[in-house]
């Protein structure tokens, strides 16, 4: 099953895109604000975001980045602002596709089956890693690296520890990769 993680502020949005998602067998998550889409996407891993930019507590476009900062799950914007740069910045920034409030239930389903198609051709085959550099390997798809705290992480990869190279401290978000 198709995991879809709604981050949108509008109850009503939500639960009309819940019902036909749901109707259509995909499974869904709903977030109202970006913080708590970050920590439903690391924890539940969907496999499509839809994202609103207009978001409570933060711009969808740092959620965006947020994202971008440890997974490849394709991120379709579903978003009022019509604005050529709006539409830019949120596809540079990251995002797979972008489409414009209101729109048609049946032009958002199929945009969601083409990034799930896409993803399902790219993807790499399980075990695969996605990230290596010289002195370490993680397997992201498995979930494969040592399980131990960031700082025993930074000890055994990073050549000095104390000045990271890698292993980055984002705050309020968590830790990102840099190759």
């Amino acid at each position: 099953m198709t995991r879809v993680l709604v981050v949108e502020d509008d109850p009503r949005l939500v639960r009309a895109l819940a019902i036909t998602m749901q109707a259509r067998r995909y499974g869904v998550d709903a977030a109202p604000d970006g913080t708590t889409a970050l920590r439903l996407a690391a924890a539940r891993q969907p496999d499509v975001v839809m994202l609103d930019l207009g978001l409570p507590d933060m711009d969808g476009l740092d959620v965006i980045r947020a994202l971008r900062g440890w997974s490849p799950m394709p991120i379709l914007v579903l978003s009022a602002r019509r604005a050529s740069a709006e539409k830019v910045a949120a596809l540079d920034a990251g995002a797979d596709d972008y489409v414009t409030k209101p729109y048609s239930m049946g032009e958002l389903m199929a945009r969601l089956r083409a990034a799930v198609r896409r993803t399902e051709v790219t993807s790499p085959a399980p075990g695969t890693p996605h990230v290596e550099t010289a002195g370490f390997t993680i397997d992201l798809p498995a979930k494969r690296v040592p399980r131990v705290h960031m700082a025993q992480l930074r000890r055994r990869l990073e050549a000095d520890p104390a000045h990271p190279r890698h292993l980055i401290t984002e705050p309020g978000t968590g830790y990102r990769f840099e190759g």
